[in-house]
């Protein structure tokens, strides 16, 4: 820029070249002196868009990566047997009623000694269910009502699995701290599935084996709600020992906390 007589800075202004977009080698174009005597672009002269910018972006509905790390051949770990085998055993379908259930067996896998097989009294099929509430998970757990959820669908579908004609349940209440307690909500869940399936009328008798103060006032207000048949189903065992002269102990499991009880 100039200054006139005044001190004003002028400007120039700069005529812009003609181009001529020749698509003929022989012709002049305006990269003919981009190049150098090589022929090749300088790359790292040529404006790129940023790795911020939003310039070339579009939207689609493919699942995004959660990592931008590249994936290279041979990194993906291989699926074995073995594991593709404990995937399988992670999930269990139960029939419960007329419906099919889910059950997420990874997850209640400390927790399975819940229910168990206690072999059979009396003539034919009379199965023996043992119920342990010491092996309930405990109620401060974060996960805990995603644990009884699967654990009530466990119990109700072995229990039909276990029963084929008439079947007693021995509810072993011994040792079991307040945490380990099952709700009231999950009780009244498993009486309502045990009194609308066909378990209502094969179930002969409910046992309760030490039955604690709180067991006691539980089903004492809750007898109005139950019925009738199923309240003389109820009986009270305070030791071990009476149990054995109601029903054969050789293959009832009883934890060694309880025994200690």
């Amino acid at each position: 820029s100039d200054a006139d007589g005044n001190g004003t800075k002028l400007r120039k202004k700069l005529m812009a070249p003609d181009i001529s977009l020749n698509l003929d080698p022989s012709g002049e174009s305006v990269l003919s002196d981009d190049l150098d005597e090589s022929g090749e672009i300088d790359l790292d002269d040529l404006d790129t868009p940023s790795e911020n910018s939003n310039e070339f972006e579009w939207e689609d509905d493919l699942p995004k990566p959660k990592t931008t790390d590249v994936i290279r051949k041979g990194s993906l770990a291989e699926y074995t047997v073995a594991e593709e085998k404990d995937d399988g055993r992670r999930w269990r379908m139960f029939r419960i009623g007329e419906q099919d259930h889910r059950v997420d067996m990874k997850a209640i896998e400390p927790y399975k000694k819940v229910i168990s097989h206690g072999g059979y009294y009396g003539d034919g099929l009379n199965a023996i269910v043992v119920f342990a509430v010491c092996f309930m998970p405990e109620s401060s757990q974060p996960n805990y009502r995603y644990l009884m959820d699967n654990l009530f669908k466990y119990v109700i579908g072995t229990l039909e699995l276990l029963v084929a004609e008439n079947y007693m349940i021995v509810y072993l209440n011994g040792a079991t701290t307040r945490r380990k307690m099952p709700s009231l909500g999950w009780l009244r869940k498993c009486y309502q599935q045990i009194d609308s399936l066909r378990l209502r009328k094969n179930l002969k008798s409910l046992i309760i084996v030490h039955p604690s103060w709180f067991i006691r006032t539980l089903l004492a207000i809750t007898k109005p709600f139950i019925s009738s048949k199923f309240s003389q189903k109820i009986r009270y065992v305070f030791t071990l020992a009476e149990l054995a002269e109601l029903i054969p102990m050789e293959y009832v499991g009883i934890p060694e906390c309880i025994k200690q009880y």
